[in-house]
């Protein structure tokens, strides 16, 4: 197929990669050209220099951006991806954003003809890098049966979710988790070694029972050891976090823990971590 790819950022490379790679036609746009051209020569595709020469003629157009803002300058700006696309393509928009941003992009692209989807993904780095991302979707059946396939070449999970707006808010309810999780995962490592446990023996044995989760499995044991470099930053989770409180205000959902948990964050990136991985909660219970 021909497709294009907007956004070169540490998710976006690497999944523009894997189109490339499964034999797809790719045209990237990064706002640095450095990068869409460094991009074109490691992975012999090419590049344009605005998101609407980049979707001329292409079938499917990703996105893969920082927030609402980028979303929709680079969607529906006189140079953005909907005005160099034609009737019939589709536009995936893999950005973390809101569901308001959804919607909106939903009737602006249809307008043109143009099908949307949301389809926020989740995964990290790794799962980009490792083609191995959970990708949550929403729009219309028809334009997701075309792009399922597609997104499978960097997703082990796609899926479906619900009409425009559902993949953004289905990617809330996994930060909202992932959150917690964490906290809970600081929390209980901190203790262990504060008691005098070998620390990664615990990690061992209850990874095998109730307790477990991928947080455990990829970061329990880099955060023991205070290294956090692994990917998806402080400052992004406080975006997502934060596009979720202001979703909950609107349906009236109760995030407590979520909110304590945003405000450990804020301490993380006060002490120079906004770049550190979302496993570094425990910096602040092993410094305390």
């Amino acid at each position: 197929m021909k497709l294009a790819f907007l956004g070169l950022g540490v998710m976006g490379y690497p999944m523009a990669g894997h189109l490339k790679k499964n034999g797809h036609e790719v045209t990237v746009y990064n706002r640095t050209t450095a990068k869409a051209k460094a991009w074109a020569s490691e992975h012999g595709g090419s590049f344009k220099e605005t998101p609407a020469a980049a979707a001329e003629g292409a079938d499917i157009v990703f996105m893969c951006v920082g927030n609402d803002h980028d979303v929709r300058e680079v969607a529906t700006s006189p140079k953005g991806a909907l005005a160099g696309m034609r009737a019939g393509a589709i536009l995936a928009d893999h950005t973390t954003a809101s569901a308001e941003i959804a919607r909106e992009l939903y009737a602006a692209a249809k307008a043109k003809g143009v099908a949307f989807l949301d389809a926020p993904v989740s995964g990290g780095q790794a799962g980009a890098q490792n083609g191995k991302l959970t990708i949550m979707v929403g729009g219309d059946a028809e334009p997701f049966k075309k792009v399922e396939p597609v997104m499978a070449h960097y997703g082990r999970a796609v899926t479906l979710m619900g009409p425009a707006g559902s993949g953004q808010l289905t990617k809330m309810v996994n930060q909202i988790c992932i959150a917690g999780i964490v906290q809970g995962l600081s929390e209980g490592l901190n203790f262990a070694v504060r008691a005098g446990l070998d620390g990664k023996k615990v990690i061992d044995v209850i990874s095998k029972g109730a307790a477990q989760s991928w947080q455990m499995e990829n970061r329990g044991t880099t955060m023991l050891e205070g290294k956090f470099d692994f990917g998806f930053a402080v400052d992004w989770m406080r975006k997502d976090l934060a596009i979720c409180f202001a979703e909950a205000r609107r349906n009236g959902a109760s995030l407590p823990v979520s909110a304590v948990v945003d405000q450990f964050y804020a301490r993380v990136q006060e002490r120079g971590g906004k770049r550190w991985d979302t496993s570094s909660l425990i910096h602040l219970l092993q410094k305390a």
